[in-house]
């Protein structure tokens, strides 16, 4: 027997009817939900049922299913046909007894709410006028056929282009496993191009997407109306679940008391957890029903899970609608116990107005719990009800906000200001500062504005979201402080602003977010700390998988990033909007977590003959095998035609090129949209080894001391010197008293010695004030501080200037001394040798670089003429140690440029000592080589004489492993670029060779050049026979060259067989190598380079522009140098370019950086390649490019870093 009851309309909830049937059917066992529809024909179709009992008369029992909400098109959420499920009978007594509706959330509880979105392409004539339905497929159950009516964002379903949404509530499908969507062929444009489907089920934490990309028409495609769709796993997106609430909002019975504004409501949870912002009403319609006069309104809704507690919610509205005042009298919320049958229900007293023009003419209140009453379901079947008083419930404070805007022109705003107040407890929720306490015209230029803001106990307040809505004319406004004052503990928070927020100045920012004054905790603006701790968390996420499938501790990986330069073709339709993804697999299938390679802001798509360059931190792999490229785009219509796919490994200092050149494409090719290559189809190159540094940036607190000018540093080490880095502003860095904390990649030079800060003067904010910097190795835990305490800027503070030098501090001791230079310039005694042009230098020394050093101030008035000799004095600067060269140059400006420079002496009066630097050269365009720029090597230092012996220190470590130890005699050859070392036998004395320990000989050989590998043997002492396998297990080697210092290192970590002839060994190639200052020092001698660039043969391959190349060796670099000729049309399509340039000995060449400055009217530039050829040993380098060096094309650089290719 089936009794349904129900009403015929909402006017007439009271008036409900009962219908009883009687159904014959087969023995279903215990009922676990019953579906309910009807056909919604007839002008009255609308139907809000109550509930549905079913007598099971075989074995007299009932099953109450709970229904309360309309099956109708037009109310609630438009459905027509529903799923219940059976609740027990104490509830529906007890719902009986209250008289009201409360079984909502135990039927919410049972089922599974799914939103669902339904996106139709963007093809000619892709809309449909069609009856749309769907079903669902569980792994439990299915839906049956559910038709589409009730949109919830459009009135005019499935246009092209639209995204329409449809909620649908089902019970007990299981994890869904196909969709099947159809239409019925109806109206007078029934065919549909549906792009896809997306599901999301919050109570599941789960939203699918149900890629399509196909037609539904009788006269496209197949012909198919009907269509199966099924999930696509890498488009699958995963997050925390929710869970269903019961809301009842109580409006107060007095006089004007409800609204037509849109209610919305937070919860917040312990320790500041809440929801998102939940309008309660969807339509106007809705609006206008609820929150009457003296009504009860329910609302179960899913919500983010906040935890058993919910210490406050926050209620307001919009302050729209003809009504909008609103006395809200309290507020329950009821959600189920997680343990048992039952449910707890928090009540929220408020009595108060939520209107402008009432009480404190705020909208928004904050409440707190006063009542917890829970109803537990017993044993014996009865109903448990406990009502408890909240007694630690928190406070209400009052919070007073000063809000100063700064004097100076136009720093007024007349738009409307909002303010987020965050504290440990919880926030305040967006509050417009509406009402000034203490102004009738509030915000203007120099003015202090007070307001109050009623909130529940923030806690210690930390943080402050300030913004305005652009509105008025006069809206760009300048903030200069924060001040919260808690009325309440009388505690003071202070925060800096100091910021424009303006879409005309500084960043274009309407919103910034400001931290407390000291505040210390974290501020997340490092994009790659955020990658690095995504990749930890996929890291013991995989880790944890693996464990609980060989319950075995799985080895921490160290994490490291990569970088991925991808290049899409040119062919049509090669452009994709898939999301493209990269796995790096090692040995033993060891692999990275799915590398997502998301685009930037702004960019849609791989386009077209794009580049697109990405940093991912993942799982160190060690030696790469293969590399898996795919994309989650599963229509036919997500096609991707890849060029290039580059892979560089900083830490490793490698990069690999794949020449993919192939589809990934469902209907392209061979329809794969995922590859999979080996590493040994890839080109390899050496690439400058880095090391990942955590760099603390701090900006002093003075006023005005914060920039969004660009920020420079340069790092030098022992080991050499790095390029100049750009510090990244990223929205909020760098301003007044914050820390800023980042990653940065630093060429391996450690140990560090100084720093060069530099800033370029751009931007609204010229100026910054630098306390200080710390640079931690992450590798070796080594921190460097460099303090300075001063201004950059050309206006402020003592020193006026945009560049400074730090020396780094370790352990309290500073790594660089300071000192003063004095220069001596001597002009020759030659016709016309005097210059008028303005003259620069650089040294360089042992501990780096002075930077450009500007010759201005000289004892003679009229400088640099003829026979003369300027002195020039730079105090303070920190010492260079032994000096090696000079860079000198001038601008070739003035009535007579050329100049003829006889000789540089440079004192160091730290040292006491005087370094010669001989020229004997034009530097003018028309004389010599025509060339403005010399290098000059140092004359004042002792070349070593190498031709008789030299001494070796060999440093050889045991690994620390079982059985690494030998008590036998290792011998070791070491083969040079030169010659071949004898053999060196290292004697086993006193216990040597042991586990773990480092052993140290010394010998003495012909020097052998630049040492490439050696050969390690294991041999017997006194030559004995060998009874049993027996081998060493060696770690490492280093070799130092005593005279000059040179080291190099061998990575071994390899087991030496002992034998007892010197007829088995082991070979090992160096790693790495370290060249001393005084072997570069050697090397130093005027080369002559012939450069040869060549432009490729394709449309618009030629420039106009001035192109300009620094060469990079194991000795230094070239400098800038600008590649010109006379008379001459360089750089033009498929012709190659000589040029012969003058320069001190680089040594091996390392890398070339080749730019164009963007001039001329046909400025775009494919470069194809670049040969240098030193000529004093006729060594050619290649470099290889193969790209567009242009603004509108690639990735839209105008400099490459090329890298040889041997």
């Amino acid at each position: 027997m089936v009794s349904c009851r129900w009403s015929c309309c909402l006017t007439e909830l009271k008036n409900w009817k009962e219908d009883v049937f009687i159904v014959t059917a087969i023995d279903l066992g215990p009922l676990k939900k019953l579906r309910i529809r009807h056909d919604n024909t007839r002008s009255y179709s609308s139907w809000y049922l109550d509930r549905v009992e079913i007598v099971d008369t075989k074995d007299d029992v009932t099953y109450f299913f709970p229904c309360n909400r309309w099956l109708a098109v037009d109310e609630d959420d438009g459905q027509i046909a529903r799923e219940l499920v059976p609740v027990d009978e104490a509830f529906m007594k007890k719902d009986e007894e209250g008289g009201g509706a409360t079984l909502g959330l135990e039927q919410k509880a049972m089922s599974t709410t799914y939103t669902i979105k339904i996106k139709t392409g963007e093809k000619k004539y892709s809309g449909t006028d069609a009856n749309v339905f769907v079903s669902l497929f569980g792994e439990n159950d299915d839906t049956g056929i559910i038709n589409l009516k009730a949109c919830k964002n459009y009135k005019n379903k499935f246009e092209q282009g639209a995204i329409n949404e449809f909620i649908v509530e089902a019970v007990d499908l299981g994890e869904l496993e196909k969709l099947r969507i159809g239409h019925d062929n109806s109206g007078g444009s029934p065919g549909w191009f549906l792009d896809w489907v997306e599901i999301d089920a919050p109570s599941q934490g789960l939203r699918l997407r149900f890629p399509c990309g196909r037609w539904l028409d009788r006269g496209e495609d197949d012909g198919a109306i009907v269509r199966d769709l099924y999930p696509a796993e890498l488009q699958t997106e995963l997050y925390a679940p929710f869970v269903p609430y019961e809301l009842k909002i109580y409006t107060s019975d007095v006089f004007g008391a409800g609204t037509d504004a849109d209610v919305f409501i937070v919860l917040y949870g312990q320790k500041g957890v809440c929801t998102l912002q939940k309008h309660l009403c969807v339509n106007k319609r809705e609006r206008r029903l609820y929150f009457e006069r003296g009504s009860e309104d329910m609302f179960i809704v899913e919500l983010e899970d906040v935890g058993d507690i919910i210490e406050k919610i926050r209620v307001g509205h919009d302050n729209r609608g003809s009504n909008p005042g609103w006395h809200l009298d309290r507020v329950e919320i009821r959600r189920l116990l997680r343990k048992g049958k039952g449910s707890e229900t928090t009540v929220f007293p408020c009595e108060r107005w939520l209107a402008k023009s009432e009480d404190d003419g705020e909208t928004v209140r904050e409440l707190v719990p006063s009542d917890i009453i829970t109803e537990k379901l017993l044993k014996g079947g009865t109903l448990k009800r406990t009502e408890t008083e909240v007694e630690d419930a928190l406070e209400t404070h009052q919070y007073q906000v000063s809000v100063r805007t700064g004097d100076m022109y136009k720093a007024g705003t007349d738009a409307n200001v909002f303010l987020t107040i965050y504290g440990d407890l919880g926030d305040t929720g967006e509050r417009k500062l509406s009402r000034s306490d203490n102004n009738r015209n509030k915000f203007e230029r120099g003015a202090v504005d007070k307001f109050t803001i009623e909130a529940v106990d923030l806690g210690q307040v930390f943080k402050i979201r300030i913004r305005h809505d652009n509105s008025m004319m006069g809206a760009d406004w300048y903030l200069d402080q924060v001040e919260v004052l808690d009325v309440d503990t009388e505690e003071v928070y202070m925060f800096l602003c100091e910021r424009w927020l303006s879409k005309k100045k500084e960043d274009k920012r309407l919103e910034r977010t400001f931290f407390v004054k000291g505040y210390e905790g974290e501020r997340n603006t490092d994009p790659n700390s955020k990658k690095m701790a995504r990749a930890k968390m996929a890291l013991d996420r995989n880790a944890n998988k693996k464990k609980k499938k060989k319950m075995a501790v799985v080895e921490e990986w160290p994490i490291i990033p990569y970088h991925f330069t991808l290049s899409t073709g040119l062919e049509r339709d090669a452009s994709t909007t898939a999301r493209v993804y990269v796995i790096i697999i090692g040995p033993g299938d060891l692999e990275t977590d799915r590398l997502w390679l998301d685009l930037p802001d702004g960019k849609k798509s791989f386009a077209a003959g794009s580049m697109e360059h990405f940093v991912c931190y993942g799982t160190d792999v060690g030696e790469i095998k293969r590399v898996e490229l795919g994309h989650n785009g599963a229509t036919p219509e997500s096609c991707w035609l890849v060029d290039e796919l580059a892979i560089g490994v900083p830490t490793k200092g490698i990069k690999y090129s794949f020449l993919c050149k192939c589809w990934l494409a469902k209907d392209r090719g061979d329809g794969l949209t995922v590859r999979l290559f080996n590493v040994l189809d890839a080109g390899t190159i050496s690439i400058n080894r880095k090391v990942i540094y955590s760099t603390t940036v701090v900006t002093g607190d003075t006023q005005y001391a914060g920039t969004d000018t660009n920020i420079f540093l340069t790092v030098f080490g022992a080991n050499g010197t790095t390029e100049e880095i750009l510090l990244p502003k990223n929205e909020d860095r760098f301003e007044r008293g914050q820390e800023d904390t980042f990653t940065l990649e630093v060429d391996d030079i450690a140990p560090l010695k100084k720093i060069r800060v530099r800033i370029d003067g751009s931007g609204s904010r010229p100026d910054w004030f630098l306390d200080r910097i710390l640079l931690r190795n992450l590798t070796t835990e080594e921190v460097y501080t460099f303090t300075y305490e001063n201004w950059l800027s050309k206006s402020k503070g003592p020193r006026r200037t945009r560049v400074c030098e730090l020396a780094a501090v370790v352990d309290e001791e500073e790594m660089v001394e300071k000192s003063t230079y004095v220069i001596q310039v001597q002009t020759s005694d030659v016709t016309g040798a005097g210059t008028d042009a303005n003259v620069c230098l650089i040294v360089f020394g042992e501990f780096g670089d002075t930077g450009t050093l500007a010759l201005k101030e000289s004892a003679n008035r009229n400088k640099f003429e003829r026979k003369m000799r300027d002195v020039f004095r730079f105090p303070d600067m920190l010492s260079l140690g032994e000096l090696s060269k000079v860079r000198v140059w001038h601008d070739n400006k003035g009535v007579a440029p050329a100049w003829h420079l006889d000789y540089i002496d440079i004192k160091d009066e730290s040292m006491d000592q005087t370094f010669r630097f001989p020229c004997d050269r034009w530097l003018a365009k028309n004389e010599d080589d025509g060339q403005i720029i010399r290098e000059l090597a140092c004359a004042s230092n002792d070349a070593l004489d190498l031709s008789d012996k030299t001494k070796y220190e060999i440093a050889i470590t045991t690994a620390n492993t079982d059985d690494a130890s030998t008590n036998e005699n290792v011998w070791i050859v070491l083969e040079g670029r030169k010659a071949r070392s004898k053999e060196f036998v290292l004697e086993n004395r006193k216990h040597k060779f042991t586990r773990g320990a480092t052993d140290t000989f010394e010998f003495s050989s012909k020097h052998v050049g630049e040492i490439a590998g050696i050969c390690i043997g294991h041999i017997t002492k006194d030559g004995k026979k060998v009874k049993s396998e027996s081998s060493w297990h060696v770690a490492e080697v280093v070799v130092t060259e005593k005279e000059l210092g040179n080291k190099y290192f061998f990575q071994c970590d390899a087991r030496v067989p002992l034998t007892s002839k010197k007829d088995q060994f082991q070979n090992f190639e160096c790693y790495k190598s370290v060249e001393s200052f005084a072997s570069k020092v050697g090397n130093l001698v005027p080369v002559k380079y012939k450069i040869i660039v060549i432009t490729g043969d394709i449309k618009d391959a030629g420039t106009d522009a001035n192109v300009h190349i620094t060469i990079y060796g194991v000795n230094g670099d070239s400098g800038r140098r600008l590649l010109r000729k006379k008379f001459r049309n360089l750089f033009e399509r498929g012709c190659s370019d000589r040029f012969v340039i003058e320069m001190l000995d680089l040594g091996e060449l390392l890398r070339v950086k080749v730019e164009q400055d963007n001039s001329g009217s046909n400025h775009g530039w494919f470069l194809e390649c670049v040969e240098v050829t030193n000529l004093a040993n006729s060594v050619t380098t290649i470099f290889q490019c193969a790209k567009w060096l242009d603004k509108g094309k690639a990735d839209g650089r105008m400099e490459r870093i090329l890298y040889p290719k041997y």
